[in-house]
């Protein structure tokens, strides 16, 4: 039963994310005009993509690769690279939504960073940055001791968390703000609830839920890489089912 449950949240995890991504581009290819990487409003549409895909979708993978009951035995470092190179993935994306939504600032001569959803997601991407670095130096490079490791892995965990809950924050707030921006002006206000107004909320509610059942899945004990000669209940059941 523990495997059969952890494999169907993973599996349900994953086509939320899948429809979180799709539903992204096609609100900004229907409702917005589509994509061109050329300064203007069009350049911006790749922003919300890019910041679901990097900052909340990919991101949300490389926390959950050690909760693969695969990777609980054999060599460890595989898993690190893969951690590390899925974040760095996700952390590129990330800049190319920022860079995407400053450049049109710029052309546009519009203030950067003075919303509440861009103080969220600088201060995001900060600490996503900060953790991908501290993460790179000490627990992938050898040079750290076991003690430090030890030290610093509980707080490592906390700001992953953090930082996820974070993005899904910056992701809801954005899409909010999309809204009220283009629908300010329309024929039907956002407080009628178009189509496009129905579409997003519900798009906000699905990452929600994705950002949810991400949390739900690493803070299950029994799903947790165990330590060495520790194991909770649930984990045999786990490794009995691979």
């Amino acid at each position: 039963m523990a495997v059969r449950w952890f494999y169907l949240s993973f599996y349900a995890l994953w086509f939320l994310g899948l429809m979180s991504i799709i539903l992204t581009i096609y609100w900004m290819q229907l409702w917005h005009g589509g994509f061109a990487w050329d300064g203007t409003v069009l350049m911006f549409n790749y922003h919300p993509v890019l910041m679901v895909v990097g900052l909340v979708v990919l991101y949300s993978a490389a926390s959950l690769l050690y909760r693969l009951p695969q990777s609980w035995t054999g060599p460890k470092l595989p898993w690190k690279i893969g951690h590390a190179a899925l974040h760095l993935l996700a952390f590129v994306l990330t800049v190319l939504g920022l860079v995407a939504v400053f450049q049109l600032h710029r052309r546009s001569k519009i203030t950067n960073l003075y919303s509440l959803h861009s103080w969220l997601g600088i201060v995001t991407v900060f600490l996503f940055a900060c953790q991908w670095f501290l993460g790179f130096v000490v627990f992938l490079l050898p040079w750290a001791s076991v003690w430090l490791r030890s030290l610093l892995k509980p707080i490592h965990l906390f700001f992953g968390v953090i930082i996820l809950s974070l993005s899904i924050a910056s992701v809801i707030s954005g899409i909010n703000e999309k809204l009220f921006f283009s629908l300010n002006n329309a024929t039907q206000p956002y407080s009628s609830l178009p189509g496009e107004a129905i579409f997003a909320n519900s798009l906000g509610m699905l990452v929600v839920v994705f950002g949810l059942l991400v949390l739900y899945i690493l803070l299950v004990s029994s799903w947790k890489r165990p330590e060495p000669g520790i194991l909770t209940e649930g984990q045999p059941l786990l490794r009995d089912g691979e």
